[in-house]
């Protein structure tokens, strides 16, 4: 997931994209203006990947990158979190959901319309209050039935 963001003088948060929620599912946001991706493995456990700095103002490129350990289900992967290609935080998650995410979940960006993927971080709708110019998703080959 790559967000080419802009951040006012006086800093920014909130929600660049999530999918899911309090039951699994991921975020991509700022909290305190550093930047947080959170995997959400099925309330059962959660990775966190965090930036140590909030972001100065102006315009950052912000990317979220995991590399699954596939062929097969449920595998765990790596991610990386980068600000302006610079890493600023790398986990390895043992495992991943195998299947699907909560059905009673919303895919958003921008906000986040249902319930926090952590309670901790923050209250939904938890808007972006910096200006998002693009957010994309750039998917790579499967490895789930790869033999």
């Amino acid at each position: 997931i790559t967000a080419d963001v802009d951040v006012p003088q006086g800093g920014a948060e909130g929600m660049i994209a999530t999918l899911g929620g309090r039951f699994g599912g991921y975020g991509f946001y700022l909290l305190k203006g550093k930047p947080v991706f959170l995997y959400n493995l099925l309330d059962l456990e959660r990775f966190r990947w965090e930036g140590q700095e909030a972001l100065a103002p102006g315009k950052h490129i912000i990317v979220f990158d995991f590399t699954y350990d596939g062929p097969g289900f449920g595998k765990g992967g790596t991610g990386v979190l980068k600000v302006d290609d610079k890493e600023v935080a790398n986990k390895k998650v043992p495992h991943t959901v195998p299947f699907l995410m909560s059905i009673d979940e919303t895919f958003d960006v921008g906000v986040d319309t249902r319930t926090p993927v952590d309670d901790g971080d923050y209250n939904v709708p938890f808007p972006f209050t910096g200006k998002l110019d693009k957010v994309a998703f750039k998917l790579g080959p499967t490895q789930l039935g790869a033999k």
